[in-house]
């Protein structure tokens, strides 16, 4: 979700009044998400570098955070909707980790969509954290080097439980994955649009979910031979 900053500047706003518009946009952009059949929207909100960031806008995120926390529980609960966090605990005040987990906690029983939510968030950090775990249990005895593969490293992973996404949508304009997901983002369809996160609308993932049926997906191998470049693809997004 890229482009608050910008999106406040250009408006002789803030910083954070970009942010708080950020998080506006959020709602019915999941809502969108559930009524087309996404089952996993995962919103990188913050991630681990952003806490180089001044000290004043790191807070106000925070803020931002627990207040929407709390403001959108209920309303989380009566849409259906499972919050997952994505990320590590460590570093996050305890004020937002309280609200998480009782977000969390409030949601477990939903199933119209599952909202993941990537919170201090870096893949570099998640892959040696999954390293470190696989190579102690390893050497505890309780895992056989010979047994690790692909499933052993998802399940030791943040996102273990989800699928891995079969669309990134990136907006502003950057073309880049900045640290988000490498592992899982695999064989992800990647979409880049200009329009900077606040002003992101249901319209607009509409046609991200269009332009991602119309593409052909192999995983390596090659298309049938009952389909050709024209033909619609058989597979939708589900997990953005």
């Amino acid at each position: 979700m890229d482009g608050n900053g910008r999106w406040a500047q250009s408006r002789g706003l803030p910083r954070v009044d970009g942010h708080r518009a950020g998080a506006l946009a959020i709602r019915p952009v999941l809502e969108c998400a559930a009524e087309i059949g996404i089952q996993v929207l995962t919103l990188y909100s913050f991630s681990s570098e952003n806490w180089s960031r001044p000290v004043a806008e790191v807070d106000a995120l925070m803020a931002l955070c627990v207040e929407k926390l709390v403001e959108e529980r209920d309303g989380l609960v009566r849409s259906g909707v499972r919050l997952k966090r994505v990320g590590l605990r460590d570093g996050l005040p305890t004020r937002v980790l309280d609200e998480l987990d009782a977000t969390e906690q409030a949601t477990a029983a939903c199933n119209r969509i599952t909202l993941a939510l990537a919170l201090n968030y870096g893949a570099r950090a998640e892959l040696v954290a999954a390293a470190r775990h696989l190579a102690t249990r390893a050497t505890e005895g309780s895992l056989a080097v010979d047994t690790i593969d692909e499933a052993q490293v998802s399940s030791a992973l943040c996102t273990s439980g989800l699928p891995d996404p079969d669309l990134l949508i990136r907006t502003a304009g950057q073309q880049r994955l900045s640290n988000f997901l490498l592992w899982q983002l695999s064989y992800a369809e990647l979409l880049f649009l200009d329009v900077l996160w606040p002003d992101f609308r249901p319209t607009h993932l509409r046609d991200a979910a269009t332009e991602f049926a119309a593409r052909k997906r192999t995983f390596g191998g090659v298309l049938p031979p009952t389909l050709s470049k024209g033909d619609p693809n058989p597979l939708s997004a589900r997990t953005v």
